[in-house]
């Protein structure tokens, strides 16, 4: 497990199905997110318990509170690459009341200081829309910096906008 200041980064459990089955279903929660589809309950619950388990190319944690241990989100280093030292995250979170609290700023440093120290990668990236000014606000916040921009990349509600390539290395994470 890995603590942050508000949060603690657990792996995820079959007994997880639940809320992530919640979140997946909200479309407030899957508005910016690529991975936009319907799963029964049934089928996320056999999907946990059969993954693989975290690995150097792939780490999946929930995010809980420290102070309630609720379950409240979920973070991804993923694609580690040992060769040039690099990997992508990803993170959600998806109950709505801690949004805007620090939460998910404070999830994504602990993961990336893992990916740093104990990974040894040199950089992190990740892919956001660039409507999503929140989620931006977060990452710059920690030293994320726009690499490059994916041109309508992105398509919801009728409307194609533009993905941002960010990254943060090692020496830049605050």
């Amino acid at each position: 497990m890995l603590t942050g200041d508000l949060v603690l980064l657990r792996p995820l459990e079959p007994e997880d199905a639940d809320a992530l089955y919640r979140w997946h279903n909200d479309e407030n929660v899957m508005r910016w997110l690529q991975a936009y589809f319907h799963e029964s309950l049934a089928g996320l619950r056999k999907r946990l318990a059969d993954r693989q388990e975290n690995s150097y190319e792939k780490v999946t944690l929930c995010v809980e509170t420290l102070e309630e241990r609720k379950t409240i989100g979920i973070v991804a280093l993923r694609d580690a690459d040992p060769v040039n030292a690099r990997g992508e995250v990803d993170i959600y979170i998806g109950e709505q009341e801690y949004w805007g609290g620090g939460y998910g700023t404070d999830a994504l440093r602990t993961l990336c200081r893992y990916g740093f120290s104990t990974l040894r990668l040199h950089s992190i990236q990740l892919t956001v829309v660039e409507a999503n000014e929140r989620a931006i606000r977060s990452y710059q916040k920690l030293g994320f910096q726009v690499d490059g921009r994916l041109r309508q990349a992105f398509h919801r509600d009728g409307e194609w906008h533009d993905e941002l390539l960010m990254c943060v290395l090692a020496d830049e994470l605050t």
